[in-house]
């Protein structure tokens, strides 16, 4: 059987098992052209709570009574087409089942990872969390050599990769983690060169310690307080770039309220820009390119926070926003795949 996640209500809060139903249903059968998938690992993301609400987004809503949607990769068990081989891992839009089908691949089907390439990592430092953290902080952020760059959320997935760009870049980099484990990571495996603990620091009184000249460069992937936070100690001619709000939870209904530091962006003459990495689609190869370089000289090195078990989806991804995670959250759903016929 194909066991699959069904989006049966949407949360108006942070998301539980009420909101999914763990259905059994036959798995398919691959047509002409096609191939069937065996899900081996999935990702998950903060932006995944948003495609729960039924509002603008940059992808369209989860529609009720269908699997939600996740990125994963897996391997090919059963192949109609000689664009897969059985035995092919593929990663792409795979969803919270067993098995998926592979129709094709580019922008929105389901590639084959390119040999040599752990495969789940092409969930993160090859895959989306790598591309944000890669064109939010190369193309929005602008770091120069010297200059002072703050990151939040910097043991999560993104932050810390962005971090680490910045870092290989030649700027001096101060994260802001919550808890004494996290902050630890940070300064002495992604190697940043401060870390401010949130649950237990003031963030501003530290930030005027650390950076007494001013934040050049804000990475912001939380929003809230810390926003504020990054914006009452900014350079002139600053950069601050939206990556993610997770502090608001990607909530449906009324918007947390705005940050009350704002006005810092004209006395500073700084400037404030969100992006999608979907964006920068044609310059997907320059990015792998700098991140393996980046990669195998030691500059970029990445955690990955590992659980097991398809039934632990709903509460694995209620856990980003309660702070569980340290680095790339994935799910283990299967073991690799035995080989099928053609």
């Amino acid at each position: 059987m194909n066991r699959q996640w069904i989006l049966v209500r949407r949360p108006a809060g942070l998301v539980d098992e009420t909101s999914f139903e763990l259905r059994n249903s036959p798995v398919p059968e691959p047509g002409p052209g096609e191939a069937l998938v065996r899900v081996v690992w999935l990702a998950f993301d903060p932006t995944q709570r948003g495609w729960l609400n039924d509002g603008p987004n940059y992808m369209d809503p989860v529609p009720l009574g269908a699997v939600m949607r996740a990125g994963g990769v897996g391997q090919v068990v059963r192949s109609r087409t000689a664009e897969y081989a059985v035995g092919d891992w593929v990663c792409g839009m795979v969803g919270w089942q067993d098995y998926a089908i592979a129709s094709g691949q580019g922008l929105l089907g389901l590639n084959v990872v390119p040999p040599g390439i752990d495969p789940k990592a092409m969930l993160g430092i090859f895959g989306a969390t790598g591309l944000t953290a890669y064109f939010g902080m190369i193309d929005i952020g602008r770091p120069s050599a010297g200059d002072t760059v703050l990151v939040s959320g910097a043991a999560g997935a993104t932050g810390s990769i962005a971090g680490q760009i910045a870092k290989a870049l030649g700027c001096r980099v101060i994260g802001v983690a919550g808890g004494s484990t996290k902050c630890a990571w940070v300064t002495e495996v992604a190697r940043f060169d401060a870390c401010i603990d949130y649950k237990s620091e003031d963030v501003e009184a530290r930030l005027r310690e650390l950076a007494p000249a001013g934040v050049d460069v804000f990475f912001d992937n939380v929003g809230g307080v810390i926003l504020d936070a990054g914006l009452a100690t900014l350079a002139e001619r600053a950069r601050i770039v939206v990556c993610g709000a997770i502090s608001s939870g990607y909530e449906a209904g009324e918007p947390p309220p705005g940050p009350r530091n704002y006005l810092q962006l004209g006395l500073k003459r700084a400037r404030m820009e969100g992006f999608i990495f979907l964006d920068y689609l044609d310059r997907f190869p320059e990015a792998f390119g700098r991140l393996h370089e980046w990669m195998t000289q030691g500059d970029i090195v990445y955690a990955e926070d590992i659980q097991e078990g398809l039934e632990l989806a709903p509460a694995i991804l209620r856990g980003l926003f309660e702070g569980r995670n340290l680095g790339k959250q994935l799910l283990r759903i299967a073991p690799e795949a035995a080989h099928s016929q053609t």
